[in-house]
């Protein structure tokens, strides 16, 4: 994290939302892109504020599927700060749900991962789900 990993005194929620993200279906090579929202509840550091949406960079830029880059995302924050939760909600428009197949224009996916106080403490999650809304 370059030394974007900080000291902080703050235990009340962190959310970057609309990261806007683009990758290739692992599965039909064909693009998909969308915005992800990230928050946490930090414990004593908090995390640069770029460097959250340079991890959704570096793990949206592979060959990817949508529900293992949520899920990627959530645990790189993790490893880098160890808070008492994370949540990533992720919403992404499929090349191949477009051209390929059903060929749904304007269908979209949402995948979420929560992990920690966002997955044991209900009104954690709801705060976060209703303020990336």
């Amino acid at each position: 994290m370059n030394d974007a990993v900080f000291d902080e005194d703050h235990d009340d929620l962190v959310i970057v939302k609309d990261i806007e993200m683009f990758s290739v279906c692992e599965h039909h090579l064909v693009p998909f892109w969308g915005k992800v929202s990230v928050g946490y509840l930090p414990n004593k550091k908090v995390l640069g504020l770029s460097k959250i949406a340079r991890i959704v960079e570096v793990f949206s830029r592979r060959l990817q599927v949508q529900e293992r880059l949520t899920k990627q995302i959530a645990l790189a924050v993790i490893e880098a700060i160890q808070p008492t939760g994370v949540g990533v909600v992720v919403e992404g428009t499929h090349m191949c749900m477009v051209m390929r197949g059903v060929q749904k224009i304007n269908s979209k996916t949402t995948t979420s991962t929560m992990m920690g106080v966002f997955r044991d403490d209900p009104k954690t999650r709801e705060e976060f789900l209703t303020l990336v809304k």
